[in-house]
């Protein structure tokens, strides 16, 4: 119905659609395979070219070539340059999206509505670069949804859709495991009848498979000087260290399925085959793995204090959750056997089924405000249940849907949480200013909170507001272990008042977990006046300048 679902992934990435039969299906894409590989080469200012192409390129064009950029969504001073033009993360993202929509294009029709996925650790400021790399690449992005949602909607799309399923079918509490190539999330779903409520999340955009292919790449270049003391160290040339990288993951690949395997390694006029062992690969890379099940516990004991005594099930989702250490090593540490549920393209096809649900809505909502039953902007369920029906059958009627299906998926909700804290710098009572937070992680949403605060002195012209995020684990009162997300200010204040008085600032966050934060001089009644620019933001002269350098490069396809 012309939302697609985008699995924007680390190291690959796939595009998803509602089939005929109302089944999410991932597209094929021009390469025959179901996933595209997240990596751009730009071999020349005019062409670039992703995916497979672009991977087989990287060793001996490793300058030109950009992988593993989802690592810096929301990084603002972050820059890969080839050719003499910069590009910044939501740029090359852009890429990549275009080449996925392309693809979609040749095999269907054209895209040009989407959901992209994130990893529900993604602050403010990735899911705001998200959005801004779907623009750039010409989609109207719809939504953004957590990958550990969209794993679980794919879970559980029959028993979600099925129109004959009981109501009271027996609800699941369901961990989602989520170990991808770049990025690692644990979170704790309630899956009950239409309806998917995170109860918590855990996570770190910096670890994923990714670094299990770096720390064999050190080890195999360690062995490589061992034998040959005289040749360069693979690791110093970029071509030798983009080889490496990927004989290691190809290597650890094999060792999903074998116990050993051997990587040949020629550099520098120099030849070493060096044999490699899963125990190896488990050995050098425990401690990768041990983080991740740290986060885990974490996420199950949040989970604990909002209430919930077991899980029912572990799912493993992302590629790299095929290592066998993994689910030996989750199922000990929790007691349930995790299950392996389509690792790949789970995430594609549960954003193809929130499209799906969301254009559902759209279509339903349009018809009722057209026939005067529902007012804009007001929510969908504020309309009578009558002329929702009602709704609903036309819209059935014009898709050839069945009614009960359009009605079912309409009814499927996604309670979703906050995955970091966020507040402002404000002065406390010692006199020092202090992150003083109105958000916490974990809590649901949609959020919409209100504090009140004082001016610091009489005649007070000017308040400065400065909103910031949580870093690490545990919220901080100290300024140094927060992340200044929007800085503004409220200006022309005029003389008159007096000390204390009372400024309003309000957050507010929907499903898609963007942060929107407005300020109020409540005597004055002058509103904040917000220069708001997060680290995803660019001047308006460089989203020009992006804008039209991404449209004017070209695909070039091998």
């Amino acid at each position: 119905m012309g939302v697609y679902g985008i699995d924007l992934g680390t190291t690959n990435s796939a595009i998803a659609t509602i089939d005929a039969d109302g089944r999410p299906e991932v597209v094929i894409g021009l390469g025959g395979a179901p996933t595209t590989p997240s990596v751009v080469l730009l071999p020349s200012a005019n062409d670039h070219m992703v995916g497979e192409g672009a991977r087989r390129q990287a060793r001996l064009d490793p300058d030109n070539v950009c992988a593993l950029v989802k690592r810096r969504m929301g990084d603002a001073d972050w820059r890969f340059v080839a050719h003499g033009q910069t590009w910044s993360a939501p740029a090359i993202s852009a890429l990549i999206l275009k080449s996925l929509a392309s693809d979609a294009a040749f095999a269907s029709e054209k895209v040009e509505r989407a959901v992209i996925t994130v990893p529900a650790y993604f602050g403010d400021e990735e899911r705001r670069a998200t959005v801004q790399a779907g623009t750039y690449a010409g989609l109207d992005v719809v939504g953004v949804l957590s990958e550990p949602i969209a794993a679980a909607l794919s879970y559980g799309f029959r028993r979600l859709t099925d129109t004959s399923a009981a109501s009271g079918s027996t609800d699941e509490t369901v961990l989602v495991y989520d170990l991808g190539g770049g990025t690692f999330d644990a979170t704790v779903i309630e899956l009950a009848d239409r309806r998917i409520s995170v109860l918590a999340v855990e996570g770190d955009h910096q670890l994923g498979g990714a670094d299990w292919d770096e720390r064999l790449a050190l080890h195999l270049s360690r062995r490589f000087c061992e034998e040959h003391p005289d040749a360069e160290d693979p690791l110093d040339d970029s071509a030798g260290s983009q080889a490496l990288i990927l004989a290691a993951e190809r290597a650890k690949h094999e060792l999903t399925d074998a116990e050993s395997t051997t990587v040949i390694i020629a550099h520098d006029g120099a030849r070493s085959v060096i044999a490699v062992s899963r125990a190896d690969l488990e050995e050098l890379t425990a401690g990768l793995l041990n983080r991740t099940l740290d986060l885990t516990r974490a996420c199950v004991a949040a989970a604990r204090d909002r209430g919930v005594t077991r899980l029912s099930r572990i799912l493993l989702v992302g590629g790299s959750s095929r290592m066998p250490a993994v689910a030996r090593e989750v199922g000990a540490a929790l007691g349930i056997t995790p299950e392996l549920t389509d690792p790949d393209l789970a995430v594609a096809r549960g954003a193809a089924v929130y499209g799906e649900k969301l254009e559902i809505e759209r279509l339903v909502a349009a018809d009722l405000r057209t026939r005067g039953r529902l007012s804009d902007g007001a929510p969908l369920f504020t309309a009578d249940p009558g002329d929702v029906d009602g709704a609903c059958a036309r819209v059935a009627a014009a898709f050839g849907l069945p009614v009960s299906g359009v009605r079912r998926m309409l009814e499927i909700t996604v309670d979703t949480v906050v995955s970091r804290g966020f507040g402002v710098l404000a002065v406390g009572r010692s006199g020092e200013t202090e992150a003083t937070w109105l958000v916490h992680r974990n809590q649901t949403l949609p959020i919409r909170v209100r504090r009140s605060f004082g001016t610091m002195r009489m005649n007070q012209d000017r308040i400065e507001l400065v909103v910031v995020e949580q870093q690490g684990q545990a919220l901080s009162p100290h300024p140094e272990d927060a992340k200044v997300l929007i800085e503004g200010s409220i200006t022309d204040i005029p003389f008159g008042y007096d000390e204390g008085s009372e400024v309003q600032v309000t957050f507010e966050m929907g499903f898609d977990g963007v942060l929107h934060v407005t300020a109020f001089h409540v005597e004055a009644q002058i509103p904040l006046t917000m220069s708001a620019r997060t680290g995803a933001t660019l001047s308006q002269a460089e989203v020009a300048r992006e804008l039209d350098q991404v449209h004017r490069t070209r695909r070039r396809d091998v």
